[in-house]
């Protein structure tokens, strides 16, 4: 897909990693929409601000509705509660799966329509290397990456005969707020995964492994499980 001229529409724009997508969306010459909750902390320049709250259709369906135009949408809000499965606050777990799987769900849905109308482009889900590697410390946010996983496969299957590519962005850890705790050296720069994340877009990668990390978790996956330790 090219990204001169495309008109994108990325969630979760007013920070973080989404911020970095829309300022390298524009320095690309596309049309950017940067979605947010509360559009007037979208402060990028030459970005539209676009009010979308992921956890809600109807704000969903209206930010369809006015980026008429999109033939890119970048699916990147998320959160992380560190709610464990057993023991965490089940509320936490179903936040994390309603703004990590239904959120991204629900904006395919509504943009599928507008993206085919105006001939076709291009859907990005950003997703974790814990889309395969599912700690128990951080269980809530693993299934809800594992199953946005499963949702990019299936969309892209759909959404093919209907000219519309779906990639899937994974990564350990980014140097963004959701990452604050981790080490420098452990991190990688949220704008070097963003220019990877683009040109896998381009290119129509279906999946985009941004890191070692990424691309040594997904090599083990056809290892067998190993047992708890006593």
């Amino acid at each position: 897909m090219e990204l001169r001229n495309a008109v994108a529409v990325v969630t979760g724009a007013n920070r973080g990693f989404g911020r970095h997508l829309a300022a390298q969306l524009v320095e690309r010459g596309a049309k950017v929409y940067g979605g947010a909750r509360r559009p007037e902390t979208v402060d990028v320049p030459g970005v539209i601000p676009l009010r979308l709250d992921v956890t809600d259709e109807a704000s969903i369906r209206e930010a369809a509705r006015v980026a008429s135009d999109a033939t890119l949408l970048i699916n990147n809000a998320g959160i992380s509660t560190g709610a464990t499965l057993t023991g965490g606050d089940v509320a936490e777990v179903r936040r994390e799966m309603e703004t990590n799987f239904f959120g991204p769900l629900a904006a395919t849905r509504a943009f599928a329509p507008v993206i085919e109308g105006n001939g076709g482009g291009a859907v990005l889900n950003v997703l974790s290397a814990l889309s395969w590697f599912h700690p128990a410390g951080l269980g809530s946010y693993a299934a809800s990456k594992a199953a946005t996983w499963a949702l990019s496969d299936a969309t892209r299957e759909e959404l093919a005969p209907r000219g519309i590519t779906v990639s899937a962005l994974h990564v350990g850890y980014m140097d963004t707020d959701m990452a604050a705790g981790v080490p420098a050296d452990q991190k990688v720069a949220a704008a070097d995964v963003a220019a990877q994340a683009l040109y896998g877009i381009e290119t129509g990668l279906p999946e985009i492994l941004a890191d070692e990390t990424s691309r040594y978790v997904k090599q083990s996956l056809s290892a067998a499980p190993q047992p708890n330790a006593d």
